[in-house]
């Protein structure tokens, strides 16, 4: 390793930032508040890190990520799975918060993590928009279940509530749509992605307000990115089944529903899932590639600027 490279790992909680500094195994202690942050930002910004990793946390992270990104510093939010797993393969058992912010700093130079992009604000709207409508769905299902088998005296109760919730969702949609016809830019994004057939309001709204990598990756990275990579299981003569995992589980759940539209109304997409299905391969294996192949063709209309055309694509 170069002597110039700095890696630093940051354990966030609530009250406090733990820093640590690899490879001169600096430690210190701030205070998870704007002004320590805005103090810390100096003094990462001294030591020129090559990445700075932050685990999510719930939103604890949220405020410090937000400054490294203004500030232009290279942080990466990782998943808190992938660094206990990481931990365990160097048998790093015991737990403190110094520890971890020195297994995040290791974590950093030996996984290269990708660095975090920060969204526009309007961005930040519309995902603010889009999770609390997936809410209020979800609520809204619940509540629907439980109407099947309600008794009389709490029926009125239930009937209430889900008309409430429909009404918010209506509002919620309304919101949605007003914020990406009058912002330029998402608006643009969003009538790329509904110009593929089998994509609509929901997916394209999902992907343009949680995917902003969207367009600058490439094939690869966008599948690993959102969890549709498969890897391999293989071992000597045994060749085992390609999985996949990770990722982001909202934006796969969306392209999911999307792609099993596709394979119905988008000619390009109906045309590989049926070659699959002739080759053999079972349902959900031909879904999850229809899946990567449907996210590579948005990724590419978003890079290169076109609407949907069949004949580029196929």
């Amino acid at each position: 390793m170069a002597e110039e490279d700095v890696y630093i790992g940051i354990d966030v909680s609530k009250a406090w930032l733990d820093i640590a500094v690899d490879p001169t195994g600096q430690y210190w202690r701030a205070e998870n508040n704007d002004r320590a942050i805005t103090e810390l930002e100096a003094r990462l910004a001294e030591s020129n890190p090559k990445c700075i990793v932050v685990e999510a946390t719930g939103g604890y992270e949220a405020k410090l990520v937000t400054h490294l990104c203004e500030a232009n510093l290279p942080v990466a939010r990782v998943n808190p799975g992938r660094v206990r797993r990481f931990a365990q393969g160097l048998n790093w058992l015991a737990k403190t918060d110094k520890i971890d912010a020195m297994l995040l700093a290791r974590f950093a130079e030996k996984a290269n993590p990708r660095l975090t992009k920060l969204p526009t604000e309007h961005e930040k709207r519309l995902a603010a928009l889009v999770k609390r409508r997936k809410q209020v769905l979800d609520m809204l299902v619940s509540e629907h279940n439980r109407l099947e088998t309600a008794d009389p005296d709490v029926l009125p109760y239930i009937q209430n509530s889900t008309a409430m919730l429909e009404k918010q969702l209506k509002e919620l949609d309304q919101a949605i749509r007003s914020l990406i016809d009058n912002t330029p830019d998402l608006k643009g994004k969003q009538d790329l992605l509904l110009s593929v057939p089998g994509v609509g309001q929901v997916t394209a709204s999902t992907l343009t307000s949680q995917l902003p990598e969207l367009g600058t990756c490439d094939r690869k990275e966008i599948a690993s990115l959102v969890g549709v990579a498969p890897f391999s299981h293989d071992s000597g003569k045994k060749r085992g089944k390609r999985v996949i995992k990770g990722g982001r589980p909202a934006i796969r759940s969306v392209l999911y529903m999307a792609t099993l539209s596709a394979t119905r109304f988008n000619p390009v997409i109906r045309k590989f899932y049926d070659r699959l299905i002739n080759n053999g391969k079972e349902t959900k294996v031909a879904i999850v590639a229809c899946m990567r192949k449907l996210l590579t063709i948005l990724n590419a209309i978003i890079r290169d600027q076109h609407h949907w055309n069949p004949e580029i694509v196929s």
